[in-house]
C-alpha cells in the first residue's frame, strides 16, 4: 500500500486530448520547468487530479505513488514534460464538468499545492454515490490503486451543493516566473519559512533567488552565492532542491551553513557551478559588517571599488560551467548633488567576460528613503530617489563563441499598428 504522507495535500496536474492517453497508460503525470516547483513538492500519497485542457473535464481521484521528481521516464510525451509523478487511480475515474470554473470558484492553481480544507472540499465531489463521506475518506486512505483505467461518464459538479473557496492555512502559494525585464516584489520573503533575514543591511528578495533558480537550473544543480549576506539564496535553493554553496566575509551569528571566505579567491575548482548569483555592495553607502577587507568600505565613487569586484567577476568566471548563467545585483548612487553609475561601471567589467543574456529592472523597496519624507525633499530640492536596481544576466560563452560574435541578420517581421 502507498504510505499516507503526513499532511493531506494534492495537486492539478493538465493535460490535452493528445497526451491525455499516456498520461493514464503509464500511469504518469509531468509538466514542463513552468510549474515544476509546486512538483518538487509532490510526496507520495498525496492526492492528484489531471484537467484536460481540451474537453474541460477534471479526472480523479489518484494518488502519488512516488515522490515528484525531473525525468522519472525521460521518453515520455517525446521529454517535452520532464517534471514528473507516478500515480495510480483510486477506484473508478470519476470526470467532472465545468472543470475550469470549478478551478476559479475554489482559487485553485497548477502553480501550487492544495492546502487540506480545500483537498478534502474536491475529493468530496468525486465522492461515489453509494458511499457516505466517512466511508469514500476511509476508502481513499487504505484502498490500494487500482491497475486498469476505468473513467466514469462526466458528473456536473454544480448540481452536487454549493462549492466556495475554503479560508485554508495550510496552503502554500509560490511565485510564477516572472516575464517582463520589470520585477517588483512587495515583500522581501515568500511562502511559509523565512528566506534570509529581511532586517538584513540591503537583504535580497527570496523571489528574485526563486526566478534565477527555476529559469537557469534543475534540482541537484549547484548553486552559488560569494557574498550571501544573511542567506537569502541557501534557503531558496533548499526548499527548491537545489545543492548550494553560500560564503561571506562576515557570515551572520548563527548561521553556521554560510561559510567565512573573501569573494575575491573563491575555493572551488573551475568549470563546477551552475549558476553563480552576487548581491554585491554598492558603495559605502550600508555598514554591512566591521570586517577591515570588506568592498563595502570602498567609495563607488573610486575605481578601487570596480577593481576589487571585477577580482570578484573573475572568480565567478573560473568557477562558472561554459554556458552556465551569473546573476548580479546591483544599484546606482545618489549622494549629495553627484550621481555615481555603479550599474553601468560594473557592467563594464562583466562585459569583459561574460556575454549579456538580459538586464532586469528590480523595483527598491524596503529602503528607508520610501516615505513621505523623503519624496517631498526630493521634489523641493530637484533630485530624485533610487527607484530601482539593475540585476545582470550573464552568460559564460565558450571560447569559439567569443570569436564568432559578429552582428546576425534578422529577417523582422513588422505589425501595422491598429
Amino acid at each position: 500500500m502507498t504510505q499516507a504522507p503526513n499532511s493531506v495535500r494534492s495537486f492539478i496536474f493538465a493535460c490535452t486530448n493528445t497526451s491525455q492517453g499516456e498520461c493514464l497508460s503509464r500511469p504518469l503525470f509531468g509538466t514542463s520547468r513552468l510549474y515544476g516547483a509546486a512538483v518538487i513538492r509532490v510526496r507520495r500519497g498525496h492526492f492528484l487530479f489531471l484537467h484536460n485542457l481540451d474537453t474541460d473535464l477534471l479526472y480523479g481521484v489518484f494518488r502519488a505513488v512516488t515522490d515528484g521528481k525531473i525525468n522519472l521516464e525521460p521518453d515520455a510525451w517525446g521529454g517535452k514534460y520532464p517534471y514528473q509523478v507516478r500515480v495510480e487511480p483510486l477506484g473508478e475515474i470519476v470526470a467532472l464538468n465545468d472543470a475550469k470554473k470549478l478551478i476559479s470558484k475554489l482559487w485553485l492553481s497548477r502553480s501550487s499545492p492544495i492546502g487540506e480544507s480545500t483537498t478534502l472540499k474536491l475529493v468530496e465531489l468525486f465522492r461515489p454515490y453509494s458511499m457516505t463521506v466517512r466511508s469514500w475518506h476511509q476508502y481513499l486512505s487504505t484502498t490500494e490503486g487500482n491497475k486498469e483505467v476505468n473513467i466514469s461518464e462526466p458528473r456536473h459538479w454544480e448540481l452536487l451543493g454549493k462549492i466556495e473557496k475554503s479560508k485554508d492555512d495550510s496552503l502554500e502559494e509560490l511565485p510564477l516566473l516572472e516575464a517582463t525585464t520589470l520585477w517588483d516584489f512587495p515583500r522581501q520573503n515568500f511562502g511559509r519559512s523565512p528566506k534570509g533575514d529581511n532586517k538584513y543591511p540591503g537583504v535580497t528578495p527570496a523571489q528574485l533567488v526563486w526566478n534565477l533558480v527555476w529559469r537557469y537550473t534543475e534540482p541537484g544543480d549547484l548553486v552559488v552565492d560569494p557574498m550571501c549576506g544573511s542567506g537569502t539564496t541557501l534557503d531558496v535553493c533548499k526548499e527548491e532542491g537545489r545543492r548550494a554553496i553560500c560564503y561571506d566575509i562576515a557570515p551572520p551569528s548563527g548561521r553556521t551553513d554560510i561559510i567565512q571566505n573573501d569573494a575575491r579567491t573563491i575555493p572551488l575548482e573551475d568549470n563546477r557551478v551552475d549558476l553563480v548569483f552576487v548581491d554585491s555592495p554598492y558603495g559605502d553607502n550600508i555598514r554591512y559588517n566591521e570586517h577591515p577587507a570588506c568592498i563595502g568600505k570602498i567609495s563607488s565613487e573610486a575605481d578601487a571599488f570596480y577593481d576589487e569586484l571585477e577580482k570578484v567577476i573573475s572568480e565567478c568566471h573560473r568557477i562558472l560551467k561554459t554556458g552556465r548563467v551569473l546573476g548580479w545585483l546591483i544599484g546606482d548612487q545618489w549622494v549629495k548633488g553627484r550621481f555615481t553609475p555603479v550599474g553601468f561601471r560594473l557592467y563594464q567589467r562583466l562585459c569583459k567576460y561574460f556575454e549579456t543574456v538580459d538586464i532586469v529592472c528590480i523595483t527598491r523597496r524596503g529602503q528607508s528613503s520610501n516615505t513621505g519624507l523623503w519624496y517631498n525633499r526630493a521634489r523641493r530640492f530637484n533630485f530624485y530617489l533610487r527607484g530601482f536596481k539593475y540585476l545582470f544576466i550573464m552568460r559564460k560563452p565558450s571560447a569559439e563563441e567569443k570569436k564568432n560574435g559578429k552582428p546576425r541578420k534578422i529577417n523582422w517581421t513588422f505589425y501595422e499598428r491598429k
